[in-house]
């Protein structure tokens, strides 16, 4: 590598050593970008890298809030404002208990270079909490949430950083989060996305990151003669991301077989069609229950709950044509992918953040399979939060076919400036070096156009 680019992935892994997501996040990217570093001399002098790894801004607070018992909970809240080169800090808000300030750094990197992508100005950030909302009541919930507000409202707004949702956070979490904003501001602004369409809200929202996600994915297959039509599908996951994935692969003629949880792995052969794929979303967006319900409602379908002890995940043995990981950062590990390789896999397209470990992703590239980075893959979500903000903005409500439009639209030109990049700066069809550099150098323009800022 590089001696610029290898020297930052040292310095980062030296100056945060406990922070392995995101040296994982930084060594992807640096070894993209690392092809194009003696092509333009700016980013040496003015130092733009060693700038990208160093958030703006990191703030982390103490949340307590009320139980039902009447207890006293506290909790870690984060908010990482990584980049705001091309725009307000945008980005999700994650509520589970595996954040940690290396998760909100990884996350808020990789939404720097994924919000760019989309072409609208939006700078990078990312924030949430180690709160749990699975097993809580509406009302604990709602306690939390404006607890958390009432620290994140003096760090964020409609023209400085606009946060949405992620795992975790959906429309009853915006929802107790922007009344408790309005009530501490008296403003009604678009200081949130993934808002009601009755109260600011964009239609299509909540369908985006699943929609975009196969949007791309079929951009992808259509440049190498491909299609959905037929085939069989993996999506692992089975929340907001995996359930409208599912949806618009059934649109579009392909048979979707699983669907997971931290519980376990559905596997059901006859494929998951739109009115199982109903009870699913009344499952868990109402019931919020769990992935195992659906093998005791639909008979003749396979399901393996996770025991903590094991090596790969059995949902990535299923023989599939694609392959759809929509749940979370690292599922799918160097076993996994062998699995995939070994059952012909065509296509891995990321729904969730870095979903593929740097093990599983070079043997992926090695084999000539195509893959859809996240930073590309899911920006669909993002996207459309970005056209939330510009309704906002306007005082405007745009209706779903339009948004829709918009949203392919958007996608189809990710893909586009993806390829360009990755056959000008790479190498043909490798769509992780184009997302990276393409993503990267309109932020970099404007971060040499501004200063040492």
């Amino acid at each position: 590598m590089h001696t610029v680019t290898a020297g930052i992935i040292d310095h980062v892994r030296r100056q945060d050593p406990e922070q392995h997501e995101f040296h994982q996040a930084v060594t992807e990217f640096m070894t993209s970008v690392d092809k194009i570093v003696d092509d333009i001399p700016d980013i040496v002098f003015d130092k733009v890298l060693e700038r990208l790894v160093e958030p703006e801004r990191v703030v982390m607070f103490r949340v307590p809030w009320m139980d039902d018992d009447g207890t006293l909970q506290i909790n870690r809240g984060y908010r990482v404002q990584m980049n705001s080169a091309i725009g307000p800090y945008k980005g999700g808000l994650r509520f589970h208990p595996s954040v940690n300030l290396s998760i909100m750094k990884f996350l808020a990197f990789e939404q720097v270079f994924k919000n760019s992508l989309t072409g609208l100005s939006m700078g990078g950030g990312k924030g949430g909490c180690d709160f749990d909302p699975k097993g809580k009541s509406d009302h604990e919930v709602m306690r939390f949430c404006q607890s958390y507000m009432t620290e994140l409202s003096r760090h964020i707004g409609e023209d400085t950083d606009v946060p949405a949702g992620d795992i975790g956070v959906g429309g009853r979490e915006i929802g107790y989060m922007f009344g408790q904003y309005k009530r501490l501001n008296n403003k009604f602004v678009g200081v949130l996305t993934g808002k009601g369409p009755a109260w600011g809200g964009s239609f299509i929202r909540p369908e985006a990151t699943g929609y975009g996600l196969v949007y791309l994915a079929g951009a992808i297959l259509e440049g190498a003669g491909m299609g959905f039509e037929g085939r069989t599908c993996l999506v692992s996951g089975s929340g907001n991301v995996a359930q409208y994935t599912v949806e618009k692969l059934n649109q579009l003629g392909a048979k979707v077989v699983t669907l997971s949880d931290s519980s376990g792995v559905l596997h059901d052969p006859a494929g998951i069609d739109d009115k199982k794929l109903a009870w699913v979303k009344a499952l868990k967006n109402v019931r919020r229950g769990r992935i195992s319900e659906y093998a005791k409602q639909f008979p003749g379908c396979t399901y393996l709950p996770h025991n903590g002890a094991e090596t790969s995940n059995p949902l990535w043995s299923v023989p599939a044509d694609y392959a759809f990981p929509c749940a979370t950062q690292n599922e799918i590990n160097e076993l996994d992918a062998k699995h995939l390789l070994e059952n012909k896999i065509k296509l891995v397209a990321e729904g969730a953040n870095m979903p593929t470990s740097a093990a599983a992703l070079d043997l992926f590239r090695d084999a000539g399979v195509l893959f859809a980075p996240a930073k590309a893959a899911n920006a669909g979500g993002v996207a459309v939060s970005g056209l939330e903000m510009a309704q906002n903005s306007s005082r405007l409500q745009w209706t779903p076919k339009e948004v829709d439009a918009y949203l392919l639209k958007i996608m189809k030109n990710i893909y586009a400036n993806i390829s360009t990049a990755a056959e000008t700066y790479s190498r043909k069809g490798d769509f992780v070096d184009g997302a990276n550099i393409a993503g990267f150098l309109k932020v970099a323009d404007a971060m040499v156009a501004q200063g040492y800022v």
